[in-house]
């Protein structure tokens, strides 16, 4: 597997130059330089196959040469022990649960596919690396899980003061160990504009031997296309064109259902459906890219105005953006009819819906209220449990809801937290200290 820079201005690399490397030197993202598609006979016989054998089949296809197929295996099986069931609202109307694993956000299957990952190719290497993050809400307690007392490796996270939920806030300050919590004082831009400069910063980067477990990680991309296959096969017995909602911050989730459909997924059309940080959706209208300060809202892991996969969509679609334009179509929604959805999904379903996962919703009633003169099978993709955000959700529908386990415990837990400004100084004397 051969991975360029979309910038095109550093040299190609291996898969696990890219995954250690997090960014290339011209600060863009590393995509691979061919992307294989999957067999016919994988397509006809993908309703036989269990979540792990449709991750190991595509895995292989895609990381040919890169990790023998043994170790793969064991990775994949030790990374996805947990369920990723597709729920029927209705004929046209499915919603895909990505929130079963053990910190209940779909960031599950990015981070602890690529722990493993580092981990297979850190066996031999005897040497420390320190992963910088930033996350405006899941990623963070994803990644610190994934790594938790992974040996040779430092987590360390950014998070936007006041910009996460309470749960959480409490997941990701909770861990300890080899993970640290750093509260930055601004928003979730800030948090990714300082890890980006950490990376291109000689002296951090060579003292520290950095990398990235955000989406700008390409092993972090590569999982979430796995999703997106093992979906298709419980809805392929429906026989109609899908269309998949994704709920969309820094485009990540996009980007790996866009790395699915260029292997062969036939998948009709992707709605990008965002909140009030509408810049993909405004692009996908006009042709125009402006990020802009992101606002806050109660889809806070969408809070994003300037969002760092974008060059990853363009750069998976060969660049053309009239099949951006016409593969992909936007909306945003604002906080009002994210409440609204909230309430009218559990009262005609009786199922409860976190922000994010309301937010691509009201994405595919649009869509479809746009499109009623086809018939089609429309999968809305669900980022993490209501209860990670019970304090929206619980006042939406006038009912406590209450935690899972896994949050339970870190509720209870008490939190460690490093405090810095948004000023690149602060985090680069913390890290040299």
């Amino acid at each position: 597997m051969e991975l360029y820079s979309t910038n095109k201005k550093s040299p190609n690399v291996n898969l696990k130059t890219a995954i250690f490397q997090g960014l290339p030197e011209d600060n863009g993202l590393f995509i691979p330089t061919a992307i294989p598609s999957m067999s016919k006979s994988f397509f006809n016989n993908i309703q036989q196959l269990s979540f792990q054998d449709i991750a190991f089949e595509v895995s292989k296809t895609l990381l040919s040469g890169e990790v023998n197929e043994s170790s793969l295996l064991e990775i994949i099986k030790d990374a996805f022990d947990f369920n990723t069931p597709v729920i029927k609202l209705s004929d046209q109307q499915h919603v895909l649960e990505l929130w079963h694993g053990p910190t209940c956000a779909f960031k599950d299957y990015g981070a602890r596919f690529m722990s493993r990952l580092m981990g297979n190719f850190l066996i031999n290497d005897r040497k420390e690396i320190t992963i910088l993050v930033a996350t405006s809400g899941d990623t963070g307690g994803a990644v610190g899980y994934g790594f938790l007392n992974v040996e040779g490796i430092q987590v360390k996270i950014l998070y936007p003061k006041g910009k996460v939920s309470e749960i959480q806030e409490k997941q990701l300050t909770t861990i300890g160990n080899n993970v640290t919590a750093i509260e930055i004082d601004g928003n979730f831009d800030d948090c990714q504009f300082l890890v980006k400069s950490a990376f291109l910063d000689k002296q951090i980067s060579n003292k520290l031997n950095l990398t990235s477990a955000n989406s700008i990680n390409i092993a972090r991309l590569i999982p979430q296309s796995f999703y997106y296959f093992h979906a298709y096969a419980q809805l392929k017995h429906n026989g109609r064109p899908l269309v998949c909602s994704v709920p969309s911050g820094n485009f990540g989730n996009l980007s790996g259902g866009l790395l699915a459909y260029k292997m062969g997924l036939p998948v009709e059309k992707f709605i990008a459906a965002t909140n009030v940080n509408d810049i993909v959706p405004n692009y996908l209208k006009t042709g125009v890219f402006k990020p802009k300060p992101s606002k806050e809202t109660i889809s806070n892991a969408m809070d994003v105005g300037n969002p760092s996969n974008f060059p990853r969509i363009l750069a998976i679609l060969d660049q053309d953006e009239k099949v951006v334009r016409n593969l992909i179509q936007g909306y945003a929604f604002d906080d009002k009819a994210t409440r609204q959805a909230i309430k009218q999904v559990y009262g005609d379903y009786q199922y409860l819906m976190c922000p994010h996962t309301a937010v691509a919703y009201l994405g595919l009633k649009e869509f479809m209220h746009q499109h009623d003169n086809k018939n089609y099978c429309g999968l809305i993709l669900s980022t993490a449990h209501p209860a990670k955000f019970r304090d929206v959700v619980s006042q939406v529908i006038q009912k406590d809801v209450p935690l899972p386990e896994g949050l339970t415990q870190a509720y209870n837990k008490n939190s460690q937290v490093m405090k810095l400004s948004n000023k690149f100084e602060a985090l680069k004397s913390y890290l040299m200290g």
